[in-house]
């Protein structure tokens, strides 16, 4: 009798997952079935491209035909929730698949804190809708704006995805030459939360050299259709507002009977969860994360890189959870073999910023520079994302992308 494995999600832990499982259950009678509610893989950390350049869509979107083998089966759909008990996995359209081990690669989604009206009036970006959406929101404000009243477009977050949407706005701008505002806001005192003071000034100097204004130390209260209300601030009027304020896990593991918090699995070094029979990876994990400590923020988990002395946890990056998804295949093939999974350790190869068409590298594996920039940093990130895509699909579409990226 074969042994059914689901992957659920189609992020970069979920393309990887499944490409180390039929690599290491190749000879091994498993069954392989990839569920995802996209029929596509997207390229998460470029996404932000097509908020200036709409045509880059067709560079960060792979089929997930174009990913997988044929022995793999594929299933379009929304996971709905999961019945450890019975080995079930629920979907939407309420279907089911039976599995005998499960990898939870759902990722993440925005989160909103309960802050009253946030939720109603922000644009997000998760998804490739959520760039176009943006797009189309920043160039119909500036269709009726002037150099005399501007349009006001404010994302709020300044972690790794409020720094890079703000970035593409403002070259947006410049390349259109539209009338625009941006003002980048964020709760905490400084950008990038976590991170080493000479990366975030340098971070901040891109920024500003874009003409982004820069507010720290403002919690966001309230949003209406054109206000945003601060604890302690003044008001801010927009008239497109980006929120990259945080993420917690995929609603489908609210109420899955494994330790989670904020629909994130607590999962240890080997990505079993508290079911045996369930891994967790990628944002959908806390991974080697002491249940009591609570769950970790964007900034809880960069600290855990940035400050040796605190527990040890992976990043959310995509690199992170490739690494993750490539490592799951051993451990599941293990099991299935009747041998222990094996542990796994991130080790930090360094992190990029873009702010546009420029970079910021920091604490880069083989160079003796903690942060730089320039034309090397900018390679450096181009070079990252073109791995990615040639690994897991094709060199010749990696080369395509390269401008774009």
């Amino acid at each position: 009798m074969s042994t059914t494995i689901a992957v659920l999600g189609s992020g970069y832990a979920g393309v990887a997952a499944v490409q180390s499982l039929e690599d290491e259950l190749e000879e091994t009678d498993a069954d392989i079935v990839w569920v995802s509610e996209t029929n596509h893989h997207l390229v998460l950390h470029e996404v932000h491209r097509c908020i200036r350049k709409p045509a880059v869509r067709d560079k960060v979107v792979i089929p997930i035909d174009d990913l997988k083998s044929e022995d793999t089966e594929f299933v379009h759909g929304t996971v709905n929730g999961l019945d450890v008990d019975d080995h079930v996995v629920h979907l939407e359209a309420e279907d089911s698949i039976d599995y005998d081990y499960c990898i939870v690669c759902l990722g993440s989604q925005t989160a909103f804190y309960g802050i009253d009206g946030l939720a109603e009036h922000a644009l997000t970006l998760k998804s490739l809708g959520d760039a176009m959406t943006i797009h189309q929101e920043v160039m119909s404000a500036a269709t009726d704006a002037t150099e005399d009243d501007p349009a006001q477009v404010v994302i709020g977050g300044a972690g790794l995805t409020g720094i890079q949407t703000a970035g593409e706005v403002a070259a947006l701008r410049d390349e259109r030459d539209v009338p625009i505002e941006i003002r980048l806001i964020e709760m905490e005192d400084e950008i990038f939360p976590g991170h080493d003071h000479e990366f975030q000034g340098a971070i901040r100097n891109e920024l500003e050299r874009k003409d982004i204004d820069i507010m720290t130390g403002a919690t966001v209260s309230e949003v209406d259709d054109t206000t945003i209300q601060f604890e302690g601030e003044d008001p801010l009027q927009y008239d497109a507002f980006v929120w990259a304020g945080g993420v917690q896990g995929d609603d489908a593991l609210s109420d899955v009977d494994i330790d989670t918090e904020h629909n994130r699995a607590y999962a240890n070094s080997t990505f079993k969860t508290s079911d045996d029979r369930v891994l967790a990876i990628g944002d959908a994990a806390l991974v080697e994360q002491d249940a009591e400590g609570g769950p970790l923020s964007e900034q809880d988990a960069w600290e855990a890189i940035v400050h040796p002395d605190t527990d040890d946890v992976p990043p959310p990056t995509a690199e992170a959870a490739m690494e993750e998804g490539e490592h799951v295949g051993e451990n599941v093939a293990r099991m299935i073999a009747g041998r222990e999974p094996a542990h796994w350790s991130y080790i930090n190869k360094g992190t990029l910023v873009s702010v546009g068409d420029r970079a910021v590298a920091h604490d880069v594996i083989g160079i003796p520079l903690n942060t730089f920039g320039g034309p090397g940093a900018r390679v450096l990130k181009k070079a990252i994302s073109a791995r990615w895509i040639g690994e897991s699909y094709s060199w010749l579409a990696a080369a395509r992308a390269w401008n774009d990226m």
